[in-house]
């Protein structure tokens, strides 16, 4: 006898962003009050922090300003000392830091009713939140990103992944965080490249969403470049907010074969392994999606002054558009083969967002091989044109 039975339940997930300027200051209560919001009577909630290396260089006194932040807070308690790892992509590529991760849950006792707090740029985030998806199937996890690009982008995603097998975020996870705070103090000790390099993402956003958005870039470019806080501030709320947005009313799993927040970075992902990891994710982006405007341009999606006008937003902006990497046909060919990683990544049939118009993006399936050499070709020759080498005048 043939039977079934059938299953069906939905969960609903629910995560705010918090902005502000100096998180761990004694006076500002913003993460004691969500903490206090969370906690339960009679029962102290362990905290974990995982710190990103190269940002606790730029701010030593850090964890002792989270101890004393959490001195009188009775509900919760710290671990004995954080857990520092290297930040950027070398995080994401050796498997030992996912292992100490998991070694320091263990040690500490870290469970399902405690927090990992990782604090740093995108790729540590990802990597913490990877772990915290994992160890005990699921441990609450608190995201404070200190980057352009994960205040924007990264560290307000439901995504979490490292590296392996050579291929980016081969092993990952959906498990949204309990929280993000984005915290503006830690903007203003980054060097000129990351803090430029995050701004590409915003871009991408705009291009594909919000075309009054991508004007605000062009009419600010100057001001974000001198690094102006406020003007940055305004960046990076828009950015989230439109990054939230497609999450909330899209396809937060991935079910599907669509990424429209991949714009751009089918060739960024593999430009990222061909300098080994020597371009920050940003700058491959401002590549990626010079490369792909250039594209929507030769199918005549959108005029030649439009696409003009976005490679030269990326060029004042000190971001680049170009790669020597790129110089000879061999790894020509390397990248080209970053649309078939792009479409096992995803699964079923390729599946690329280019321009309809500025302002609104498109899916293809097919890239034509020799128009995507013919934007390599013209950004190669204009950036010599305007001599920039690697971003920079």
């Amino acid at each position: 006898m043939e039977r079934t039975l059938e299953q069906h339940f939905r969960i609903d997930y629910h995560y705010n962003i918090y902005f502000t300027d100096g998180l761990f200051t004694l006076g500002n209560n913003m993460l004691r009050e969500f903490l206090t919001r969370l906690s339960t009577p009679l029962f102290k909630q362990k905290i974990l922090f995982v710190l990103d290396g190269g940002m606790l260089e730029k701010h030593p006194k850090l964890f002792d300003q989270i101890r004393n932040y959490f001195k009188d807070i009775e509900d919760v308690k710290l671990t004995s000392e954080p857990l520092v790892l290297p930040g950027g992509e070398i995080c994401k590529n050796q498997t030992k830091n996912l292992e100490q991760i998991i070694a320091a849950v263990d040690q500490y006792g870290i469970d399902r009713h405690s927090y990992i707090v990782a604090i740093g740029g995108g790729a540590l985030l990802d990597l913490v939140g990877f772990a915290a998806a994992i160890a005990h199937r699921g441990i609450k996890h608190i995201r404070i990103p200190t980057t352009v690009l994960s205040q924007n982008d990264s560290g307000v995603g439901v995504k979490n992944g490292i590296n392996y097998t050579g291929k980016k975020n081969f092993l990952g996870t959906f498990a949204p965080p309990i929280a993000v705070f984005n915290d503006a103090a830690f903007l203003q000790t980054l060097d000129n490249r990351s803090w430029l390099s995050g701004i590409s993402e915003a871009i991408k956003v705009a291009l594909i969403k919000d075309l009054p958005f991508f004007n605000w870039v062009q009419q600010h470019a100057e001001d974000l470049r001198k690094k102006s806080s406020s003007q940055m501030g305004e960046l990076i709320f828009r950015c989230a907010e439109l990054h939230l947005e497609h999450i909330r009313k899209g396809d937060p799993f991935e079910l599907g074969s669509s990424r429209p927040l991949d714009f751009g970075h089918w060739s960024a992902h593999k430009l990222e392994q061909m300098t080994h990891f020597e371009l920050l994710h940003g700058e491959a982006v401002s590549i990626g999606l010079s490369i792909d405007v250039l594209y929507s341009y030769y199918l005549g999606n959108i005029s030649e002054e439009e696409a003009l006008t976005v490679v030269n937003l990326f060029v004042q902006l000190g971001l680049p558009i170009y790669h020597p990497v790129l110089d000879n046909e061999d790894t020509r060919v390397v990248l080209l083969a970053g649309l078939l990683d792009f479409q096992e990544h995803l699964g079923g049939k390729l599946t690329v967002v280019l321009l309809e118009s500025l302002g609104t993006g498109k899916d293809y399936h097919q890239m034509d091989h020799t128009l995507i050499l013919k934007a390599i070709d013209f950004l190669k020759i204009y950036s010599k044109e305007k001599g920039i080498i690697n971003g920079a005048r």
